[in-house]
C-alpha cells in the first residue's frame, strides 16, 4: 500500500473485509511493529515509535468499535484522550493529588465537545447515548489530543441515515479547519459524500 495524506484532506481507505485496512492503521499508530516498509509522517520516519509517541506526534485514532466507558459521563470519556497533553502522571491523576490538571483536563474535553456538537449532552452518561452520538464522543475524545492526523475506523458503521449526517457535517468542519482524516469505511456513500 502506497498513499499520502494532506492537510485539509479526506482520505477513504477501501477494500474487502480482510484486506488489511485496519491493519494499516494499526502500524500507523504504533499498535503493531512494523516488519518492512515506511511510514512517514512529518518528514518523520515512524518505524521505531513508540504507540505514545506517535500521538504526541498529532496523530490520532478511533477503533472499529466504540471503546466509551458507558458508566462515566460523555465529559469524563473525552477527557481521556487529552492525558497524553498533560504532565500529572496516571498516579498522581489516580489520587487526585493534580487538581488543576484534572480542571484543564476536563475544559479540553469540554471545548471539543463544543466542536463536535455534543456540549448539551457532555454530563449525561456515555452509556444513555446513542450509537452515532456515542461515535461523535470517540471524535471528540481523539480531538483532546490535539492532533493534525485523525484516522477513523468504519465510524459510519451502524449509524442510521440522519447520525451519518451528523458525522459527515463533523468531519466536513474539521477538513474545513485544515484537519487530515484517514477513515475506513464499507459504507461507500458516505465515503465519497
Amino acid at each position: 500500500i502506497d498513499f499520502s495524506v494532506n492537510a485539509g484532506q479526506i482520505v477513504g481507505l477501501i477494500g474487502p473485509n480482510g484486506a488489511g485496512k485496519s491493519t494499516t492503521f494499526n502500524l500507523i499508530t504504533g499498535v503493531l511493529p512494523l516488519t518492512s516498509g515506511a511510514i512517514v509522517f512529518r518528514d518523520k520516519p515512524l518505524a521505531s515509535a513508540t504507540a505514545e509517541e506517535i500521538a504526541r506526534l498529532g496523530i490520532a485514532r478511533s477503533f472499529q468499535h466504540t471503546q466509551l466507558l458507558p458508566q462515566m459521563s460523555v465529559l469524563e470519556n473525552v477527557a481521556l484522550g487529552a492525558h497524553l497533553r498533560r504532565s500529572a502522571g496516571a498516579l498522581r491523576s489516580l489520587l487526585r493529588l493534580d487538581r488543576q490538571d484534572e480542571a484543564a483536563l476536563l475544559r479540553e474535553a469540554a471545548i471539543q465537545l463544543e466542536r463536535v456538537g455534543l456540549a448539551g449532552s457532555m454530563y449525561e452518561l456515555a452509556g444513555n447515548l446513542s450509537l452515532g452520538k456515542q461515535r461523535i464522543v470517540e471524535v471528540a475524545r481523539a480531538l483532546a489530543l490535539d492532533p493534525s492526523l485523525l484516522l477513523l475506523d468504519e465510524p459510519a458503521a451502524g449509524l442510521r441515515y440522519l447520525e451519518k449526517q451528523e458525522l459527515a457535517a463533523v468531519l466536513s468542519a474539521l477538513r474545513d479547519e485544515g484537519m487530515s482524516i484517514l477513515l475506513v469505511e464499507h459504507d461507500m456513500d458516505f465515503v465519497m459524500n
